[in-house]
């Protein structure tokens, strides 16, 4: 939904995005790490924090360690609000390297 928060973006990736990727039983998962979501992005059509983006990776990474050995790659693919971009950047990798 445009402008949803992280309260909306976590109920819905709850809901839909999380089971079916369980269901799916990856063998690796891949993460597409962009950032243009977060609230200060000028492109943004979401409005989230870099508390969303820690919790999606610490969500994948429990399906990554159930499905698929904990295989998982991550790759940067942007935002445009260089300050938000490195505390995301930041709150990512920090979940990923825990």
């Amino acid at each position: 939904d445009a402008n949803a928060d992280g309260k909306v973006f976590k109920e819905k990736v709850e809901r839909k995005i999380l089971p079916a990727i369980k269901e799916f039983e990856p063998e690796i998962l891949l993460i597409s790490a962009g950032f243009d979501a977060h609230a200060k992005d000028p492109l943004a059509s979401l409005k989230l924090e870099e508390t969303d983006f820690e919790w999606i990776t610490n969500e994948l990474m429990e399906i990554a360690a159930e499905c698929a050995e904990g295989r998982l790659i991550s790759t940067l693919e942007g935002g445009y609000d260089i300050d938000a971009l490195a505390s995301s950047v930041q709150a990512h990798v920090g979940a990923l390297i825990v």
